[in-house]
């Protein structure tokens, strides 16, 4: 789709959401800092030789839960910043590289935070995306980008740490973001299928349980099979 194919509220706010990316993250340096120190992550092979990886239980699980789906996000985001598909306009993959960026950093985040208890790089399947079409490239976004906010939505509530907690509704904030560009770009309603429209949730966004996220990611795992059945459920 060219640029004139976007609606016209996006182009008008073009260089403002540019401006937005460049401080709703990481301030530039801090990006510029966190991707010279990886820039050979895309590399990256399963650590676990089994068929069943398991994440770990507790707090400690929690954030290797999350640092998974953030390795998810930046291993497809990098795949479409290195392909360069020409049906994406300039602009739009300016956009896409600020989204790459900004899931390499909340990628770093959780291996730093975890340190030895971390689960380790992992490679994903994308064969259930198609690269080649435009429809593709963005349908995978938003199925990420929509999955990766339930989700922290639905991990918030089992995380014991105030402190924790806090940095975890930082990044929230920021996915939720990505996914609202996402569904611009898509022409779609950024409300749509994310946030409840009746009921006592009504107005709220979207939750689901660790266990609702790996089924739905399950394509992206094989052949691996992701465990979280040790993770806290309440």
């Amino acid at each position: 789709m060219s640029e004139s194919g976007f609606s016209s509220s996006f182009l008008a706010r073009t260089m403002r959401r540019r401006s937005f990316f460049r401080v709703a993250g990481a301030t530039v340096a801090a990006s510029t800092l966190v991707l010279a120190g990886c820039g050979d992550d895309s590399e990256i092979k399963p650590t676990d030789p089994g068929t069943v990886i398991s994440i770990g239980s507790g707090e400690n699980g929690l954030l290797n839960y999350v640092y998974l789906l953030e390795q998810l996000e930046a291993a497809f985001y990098q795949k479409v910043v290195d392909a360069k598909p020409a049906f994406l306009s300039a602009t739009e993959l300016a956009a896409f590289t600020d989204l790459r960026d900004h899931e390499v950093i909340h990628r770093e985040f959780f291996k730093q935070l975890l340190g030895s208890n971390g689960i380790g790089a992992f490679e994903f399947n994308f064969s259930s995306v198609t690269f080649s079409t435009r429809e593709g490239v963005l349908g995978a976004a938003r199925t990420l980008e929509d999955l990766g906010v339930a989700a922290y939505n639905g991990a918030g509530k089992l995380i014991a740490t105030k402190n924790t907690l806090n940095l975890l509704g930082k990044i929230a904030s920021v996915e939720a973001r990505h996914a609202a560009l996402i569904h611009d770009l898509l022409g779609l309603d950024p409300f749509a299928d994310v946030v409840e429209a009746s009921g006592a949730a009504a107005g709220l966004g979207a939750v689901l349980t660790p266990k609702q996220v790996v089924t739905a990611a399950a394509s992206f795992f094989l052949p691996y099979t992701v465990d979280v059945s040790s993770l806290p459920t309440a």
